[in-house]
């Protein structure tokens, strides 16, 4: 009885979340990274971000969202997209250098790491995996929506990494920055709401 449960939970889980993850910021954030860094960093930083929301997610439940205000999560979020989607928009074409390539790479794993954790961090999809782990496997739902998020990620990467083949890289540089600048708005306008709700 138990596998056929753990199975069908897992298989719910990673439907619910793949579907409620696709075109969601955190792919964007994805697909942006991997169109100017090297794949490898931007899937293992995004894999472990996570791995480390959705274990936060199962293990706390909705409490864990309590510990920092919405308002303040969404405008660290605002910050952030900015600072990346700036940096972006003001990067030159440069000459191919093996030891500024390993670099980037090695820090880009861990910008990954933070930006994805601090915007999804108290999203919908996680916590929509707080709502399953409460009524199915905790197991199961940890099992089954990491390997839909990681699904995604994978997604946006190689999105990214096709773009860079077609488009040149100074175009390319002003599309990632558009696009983290256009996060940082949605993320400016969603504080903006939690700052209302709190002044009424």
């Amino acid at each position: 009885m138990y596998w056929p449960e753990l199975l069908t939970t897992i298989g719910s889980s990673y439907l619910l979340i793949f579907a409620a993850e696709i075109g969601d910021k955190s792919q964007l954030v994805c697909m942006a990274l991997a169109a100017r860094y090297r794949a490898w960093p931007v899937m293992i930083g995004s894999s472990l971000a996570f791995i480390i929301l959705n274990t936060l997610a199962v293990i706390f439940g909705v409490a864990i969202a309590n510990f920092i205000p919405p308002l303040m999560l969404s405008a660290i979020v605002a910050v952030l997209f900015l600072v990346f989607g700036i940096h972006a928009l003001r990067i030159e074409d440069e000459p191919e250098d093996e030891q500024v390539e390993i670099k980037s790479s090695k820090n880009i794993l861990f910008a990954t790491l933070l930006l994805i954790i601090v915007a999804e961090f108290g999203d919908k999809t996680q916590l929509a995996v707080v709502a399953l782990s409460s009524t199915s496997l905790p197991l199961a739902v940890w099992l089954g929506s990491t390997m839909a998020l990681i699904t995604t990620s994978a997604l946006g990467v190689w999105a990214g990494r096709t773009l860079l083949q077609r488009i040149p890289i100074s175009l390319l540089h002003r599309i990632s920055g558009v696009i983290f600048i256009l996060l940082a708005l949605f993320a400016a306008y969603t504080s903006y709401g939690y700052l209302n709700r709190l002044n009424l």
